[in-house]
């Protein structure tokens, strides 16, 4: 029986990329074990393709890469059946459910987030995995280079435009003379960021100052421990620092301290402003990554990291922060910025 479901799929494999296939296989969400008890509309026969997808935790940016993801796929329409997957920000959890996605059998795996990238790496060299939401393959140890990664991983950097960042940050706080910058000391990409602002912080004049957390629950008290320190603040993309991004907003709005943000959800929170990753199409790219594998036989060991400009970034703001702060948001209008509150 188990040499006839693998020639079955196979032979589905062969169609995938044919447009008389594009009408038999649509999106399904059930596992990657097949259960079809689990997707109603599932039928009897096994999808061309199973995908395991392990998203890290629930945040704005994480959901919009995940859902970009399953958008190219889906749109692709290459019959594949997808098991989702989150951590919640448990890191034995990611090493749980990286097992179980190659235990399955998963045609590819899509890891959203650093963390769950190396869980997944470290539990299979032969399935082919897709990274999003990642800023630096090759610093977190997931590729040899990040043009030529050589291995069974590839993705989508999110590595921010942090010049461009801290450049939007002296345009809104010129009299800014200590700027601090917020971080998790879990998260080694946030380090990068970090290291990034403080040097282009310190040709504009500015000091740099960190404050990091080891965790969530740390996150409040070192935002208050900022109040009377800093004259704004900096915050890159973090997994730990977006999960708190409102109790941050919140404490430091009251205490008349703008924050400069390292993507559009940490402004939706409350943060002032952002030249701003789009995480749907960062994840959208990872899907394209992921159907060229499925279906063209691409091989991630010669797929570069692909990543977003700055020129593609999204310049937004939040207007009742910025009134709040009396910060005129006016430059930003004429620049073409987006009011996330209007």
């Amino acid at each position: 029986m188990n040499n006839l479901i693998c020639s079955r799929r196979s032979f589905f494999k062969g169609l995938a990329g044919s447009a008389a296939f594009a009408t038999i296989g649509g999106l399904g969400l059930s596992g990657c074990g097949g259960d079809s008890a689990s997707d109603p509309s599932a039928s009897d026969a096994d999808p061309a393709f199973k995908i395991g997808v392990l998203q890290l935790t629930e945040h704005p940016a994480l959901d919009a890469a995940n859902k970009g993801f399953v958008a190219a796929v889906e749109g692709a329409g290459i019959g594949a059946s997808i098991s989702q997957q989150n951590a919640q920000n448990d890191q034995s959890a990611c090493q749980t459910i990286a097992s179980k996605l190659v235990n399955e059998g998963c045609d590819l795996i899509l890891a959203i987030g650093t963390p769950a990238a190396q869980a997944v790496a470290g539990a299979t060299t032969d399935i082919p995995v897709i990274g999003t939401a990642i800023t630096d393959f090759a610093a977190s140890g997931l590729v040899k280079d990040n043009d030529a990664p050589g291995g069974n991983v590839t993705g989508t950097s999110d590595m921010n435009p942090v010049a461009d960042q801290i450049e939007l940050l002296g345009r809104l706080v010129p009299d800014a003379k200590k700027v601090g910058l917020l971080h998790c000391t879990a998260e080694s990409n946030s380090k990068l960021q970090i290291d990034l602002a403080a040097a282009e912080l310190k040709k504009l004049g500015m000091e740099g100052v960190e404050f990091t957390a080891s965790s969530s629950n740390e996150v409040q008290q070192v935002a208050e421990s900022m109040v009377g320190k800093v004259d704004a603040i900096y915050t890159p993309t973090d997994n730990t620092i977006a999960s708190a991004m409102a109790t941050i907003a919140a404490i430091a709005n009251e205490a008349g301290v703008p924050t400069v943000c390292g993507e559009v959800a940490h402004v939706e929170a409350g943060g002032l402003a952002s030249l701003s990753i789009n995480y749907e199409e960062l994840g959208r790219r990872a899907g394209e990554m992921a159907v060229r594998i499925l279906t063209e036989g691409a091989d991630p060991a010669g797929m570069p990291i692909e990543s977003m400009g700055a020129a593609e970034c999204d310049l937004v703001y939040n207007g009742q922060t910025a009134e709040a702060l009396g910060i005129d948001t006016a430059p930003l209008a004429a620049d073409g910025a987006t009011d996330v509150t209007a």
